[in-house]
């Protein structure tokens, strides 16, 4: 999933508003497991076929922004360009206690606005798959002085699995290409 492109609007009815209030709720949820340190409930709402992507972002000439600004997945480096497994295995070296970057471990706090069910299949009302977009404020803070914002947005597909909603696909843009802080191992 390399460029955004941006499908014909879904159509604005009950069914649309029912499932992105749904969607929404999902999202709060997610936010409110990872700023209490719940990963474990958080990786249970992550596909078991997830890819979880955020691109390095390059500053292009105007007219160069779709072909060169961001990286693309699975070719060249990344923020991110992780699976379920890794994504777990990150999860698990923080709850070892015994990770740099996140001893003491850091406050966040995740801001979630503007969310849109950008697809639906096969329909608001009866959706088993939906693309969605969003946009995100991450604080962050560590130790006494340590303080960092995250701005972006995040363009996912989520399923249905067994009745609940799971993300599937994650693309996390940011809308800085130099990262001021120290290291980027909270989640989006």
């Amino acid at each position: 999933m390399d460029a955004i492109v941006e499908p014909t609007r879904i159509t604005r009815d009950e069914d649309y508003y029912r499932l992105r209030r749904e969607i929404e709720e999902l999202y709060y949820d997610e936010a409110e497991h990872i700023d209490n340190r719940r990963f474990t409930e958080w990786l249970d709402m992550l596909h078991e076929d997830l890819r979880y992507f955020m691109p390095m972002r390059h500053n292009v000439k105007f007219g160069q922004h779709a072909e060169r600004e961001d990286t693309r997945e699975d070719e060249g480096i990344s923020w991110f360009n992780e699976d379920k497994w890794t994504v777990t295995k990150r999860v698990e070296q923080i709850l070892t206690g015994v990770h740099y970057a996140e001893e003491p471990l850091s406050r966040t706090s995740h801001l979630i606005t503007n969310v849109q069910v950008l697809e639906a299949t096969p329909s608001a009302a009866g959706a088993e798959e939906v693309r969605t977009s969003c946009r995100f404020l991450t604080y962050l803070n560590r130790v006494e002085y340590e303080t960092y914002h995250f701005v972006g947005k995040r363009y996912d597909t989520l399923r249905r699995v067994d009745g609940d909603w799971k993300v599937l696909h994650r693309r996390i843009v940011l809308d800085q290409n130099v990262l001021q802080a120290k290291n980027l191992s909270t989640f989006f």
